[in-house]
């Protein structure tokens, strides 16, 4: 081996490791962040993690959330990918955050490498990349499994140029290998819209090998990559065919019930609540200044703000303090954010070079990418477009805030500005062809955010939330002008990043500076730039001792006394909180509700119109034992700790009923549930009256069943009647899993009361087990043990190969045609 091949990579690994440590500093003390949706996580997850630890296995089901879900979107540890061990080795040597901000610039790294990028200019493509603000608020909220499958994403179109390239070895185990990753990351929506990019770029290849006559070239290596990618794909087969199965039951899937005067759905997702979170037309430029729109919905303006002073001249410093740590600084069209898309100012205009001097197989790919994620990120607000791409365009209407389809361009920015450098010192373009691009570059981008500039002292910086404060004029008129001035500063900083960028490249075309020097002035530069703003957005603040951050819900009064109770299987239904939008009460009980975006669809639609209602019957069959409720505060007003009260109507685990009535569809069974005594009788959909044949019900009331043991994923009963019965459980259908035994025999059992499960008990005393076995599971993990053993023999077997050969990662054009 080559040693003096390999220390460069090696210094450009240990930098990227030194980077992402020192920005995630507290995690060497010990520390964690403290993100509100990983907490909600956590709380939606505790049951199964816990499962896990006692039992070494998952158990694919919770009860804690919804009355009962399976787990494979919650917490699932995938069976049978051989990378899955590999990842979890990472983790457990490195925290989430730092690992994958270092998976982003190693990642970037490999892509450049693979285009021909001097090994040092790909480091400031590298740290732009990772460095995109919305990486860090992802991170900050707790959204791990997003930012990794953002990571990963230049991996994988690294192996798809490399096939097309003409090296179809070593790009089938890239893509193989980097496909494996990606999906093992398991944020299907930041997929999709990878895929909706790499769709764009096989369509340029297509186009560019049928100008040069190279279809042949072109139709073998994509066929190679279609193999790669489905052994990458069906390594995490027992992630994907799991989630695909359960897609169709969830919220993402099609719904039974018909409102009136419609048809039921055909599936996806309602297209005002997908398109919520739209950026509007100008909040675009948050990508080159971060507070183009006031940042984040509410940030710290600090004490030498205009609002302090405002507000301490009105009601005393201390209120003063109180008020500007979250000011309403956000004037855009979402309902809320976190934070600015920004993608560096650098990068941005080392983008724009890159239009001017990139060749075409590259560009038009890149800019089309980019121009579809910006208007596709405007949804409500660009309809005429946006909304039959919706409607029209496969699975796009699964996902939901729109805006998050930017992560093409946070990968397509810094590609092209990377490639841009890189163009910039060919000394096979002519340097006039260079000075032109560096000029015009400098002029559009720095134009631009002139013109931004004197805009600003026209603008009036008017909020959505301003009309909460017209009563209070001058405190309108102080945050107003706070605003103008986060908005100056920031597209004044943006310029001044800009202008180094351009002084730094000049210098190096007239050669007044070394190369040597300017490839590590330039990362320096991104980092000055790109650092400070994700700092805004995770910092040290943000970090807690990794005992909280594990346990970060604190029992309350309420929820003690109920874990005092030893009963199996009760629910509680919490109402202190924000009822619909709740985890915390996952992590302690079995939850009537919850917190998760993809549910199952006939339990939401229960929400909506049975729970939310607050229909006592349905929390009857339920078994909603208890009810968290606001205490009375001083002068009995709402205020006081929360109080544990007990339901003596619940129904119980399971009951037998002595009266059924068949019902013809979903609407007709969701209606009878309006008003209706779950001891009394039970609905049944006529589609399991097979079930019911020669049954009748010949009422004991001597009759008991009696749940007698507990665990996530099995249930058993024990009961005892005169005659066969029929009985209701209170635990949610779902019959592409869970499998009842009686004695030991598998029996069918049927769905009732819209979400429950019933069955015809024969008469005597016996035992009732409910086992959660998905075949699919199990099928999917020997599918995905075959294919990740396929896979690493694919990825060695190029690696190795291409040590053997003497074949460099840096790969020239494609080789000609044969006859060429």
């Amino acid at each position: 081996m080559n040693k003096n091949k390999v220390i460069p990579h090696l210094i450009a690994c240990s930098f990227f490791l030194v980077l992402s440590l020192a920005y995630f500093l507290p995690t060497l003390q010990g520390e964690q962040i403290d993100g509100h949706d990983n907490n909600t996580w956590l709380g939606g997850a505790k049951e199964v993690l816990d499962f896990r630890e006692k039992y070494g296995t998952d158990p694919l089901w919770t009860n804690r959330m919804f009355s009962g879900m399976p787990a494979y979107q919650i917490s699932m540890m995938p069976k049978g990918n051989m990378l899955a061990t590999v990842y979890n080795a990472l983790i457990a040597v490195m925290n989430y955050a730092p690992l994958f901000i270092l998976l982003a610039m190693l990642s970037f790294y490999v892509l450049m490498l693979t285009l021909r990028v001097d090994w040092k200019l790909a480091i400031s493509g590298a740290v732009g990349f990772a460095f995109c603000s919305f990486n860090f608020i992802m991170l900050q909220a707790g959204h791990n499994s997003q930012v990794l499958a953002i990571a990963l994403m230049p991996l994988l179109v690294a192996g798809i140029l490399l096939a097309y390239r003409g090296n179809l070895l070593l790009g089938a185990a890239l893509t193989s290998f980097a496909a494996t990753f990606q999906v093992m990351a398991n944020h299907v929506q930041i997929t999709y819209y990878l895929l909706i990019l790499i769709g764009i770029m096989i369509i340029s290849q297509l186009i560019f090998a049928f100008k040069e006559g190279k279809i042949v070239d072109f139709i073998k290596a994509s066929l190679v990559l279609a193999i790669a990618g489905a052994i990458g794909v069906a390594s995490n087969a027992s992630t994907m065919l799991t989630t695909y199965e359960y897609g169709k039951d969830s919220t993402r899937g099609k719904s039974e019930l018909k409102k009136e005067g419609e048809k039921a759905t055909s599936g996806g997702l309602d297209i005002d609540y997908a398109f919520a979170w739209s950026y509007g037309k100008s909040e675009s430029f948050v990508m080159l200044v971060p507070n183009a729109l006031g940042g984040p919905s509410q940030q710290n303006l600090g004490e030498k703000s205009q609002t302090y002073e405002t507000v301490k001249n009105m009601a005393g410093p201390d209120q003063a303090a109180q008020l500007v740590k979250t000011a309403p600084t956000y004037r855009g069209d979402q309902p809320t954010t976190n934070g600015a898309f920004y993608m560096g100012a650098i990068m941005i205009f080392c983008f724009v070079l890159g239009m001017f001097l990139a060749d075409n197989k590259l560009k038009w790919w890149v800019l089309t990418g980019t121009l579809l994620a910006i208007i596709l990120s405007w949804g409500k607000n660009f309809m005429i477009f946006n909304e039959p791409f919706f409607n029209l365009f496969p699975l796009y209407n699964k996902f939901r805030s729109v805006s998050f389809v930017l992560v093409i361009v946070s990968f397509t920015v810094p590609f092209m500005a990377t490639i841009g450098i890189k163009e910039f010192f060919n000394k096979n373009i002519d340097e006039q062809k260079r000075k032109k691009a560096l000029l015009h570059s400098f002029y559009g981008v720095g134009g631009m955010l002139v013109l931004m500039l004197l805009a600003g002292f026209g603008m009036s910086f008017i909020g959505s939330v301003d009309d909460n404060f017209k009563q209070y004029n001058d405190l309108l008129v102080a945050l107003r002008a706070d605003r103008a001035r986060m908005f100056k500063l920031d597209t004044l900083r943006s310029l001044l990043f800009v202008s180094a960028a351009f002084g730094v490249l000049w210098f190096a075309l007239k050669k007044k500076i070394n190369y040597q020097w300017l490839v590590i002035i330039l990362p320096l530069l991104v980092v000055l730039d790109q650092w400070p703003i994700a700092k805004r957005y995770l910092n040290d603040t943000h970090f807690k001792p990794k005992t909280t951050t594990e346990n970060p819900f604190i029992p309350t009064e309420a929820d003690n006394q109920i874990l005092q109770d030893k009963e199996l299987g009760f629910r509680v239904m919490n109402t202190s909180v924000s009822t619909f939008n709740d985890a915390s009460t996952s992590f302690f009980h079995n939850s009537i509700v919850g917190y998760h975006g993809a549910k199952l669809e006939r339990y939401q639609e229960l929400i909506e119109n049975q729970i939310a209602k607050q229909n006592m019957s349905v929390l009857n069959m339920l078994n909603a034992k208890y009810f968290i409720v606001q205490s009375q505060g001083q002068q009995g007003q709402q205020g006081g700790p929360p109080m544990a009260q007990q339901n003596p109507g619940r129904c119980g685990s399971a009951w037998f009923v002595p009266e059924y009535k068949l019902v013809a569809d979903a609407s007709e069974e969701m209606k009878s549930l309006d008003k209706f005594d779950p001891k009394q009788i039970t609905f049944i959909d006529k589609r399991y009256s097979e079930q019911l044949n020669g049954f009748k019900i010949s009422f004991d009331s001597t009759a008991s069943i009696k749940l007698t043991q507990y665990l996530a994923n099995h249930l058993i009963y024990e009961y005892s009647c005169n005659s066969s019965q029929l009985a209701v459980f209170s635990e949610i259908f779902y019959d592409k899993g869970w499998n009842a035994y009686i004695d030991g025999k598998l029996v069918p059992h049927f769905r009732c009361n819209y979400v429950l499960r019933g069955m015809v008990l024969p008469a005597g005393n016996h035992k009732i087990d409910f086992k959660f076995e998905p075949a699919i599971y199990a099928k999917a993990s020997n599918i995905s043990m075959i294919a990740s053993s396929l896979m690493l023999l694919i990825f060695l077997g190029g690696i190795g190969w291409s040590i053997f050969k003497k074949e460099s990662l840096v790969t020239t054009e494609a080789k000609p045609s044969k006859g060429k």
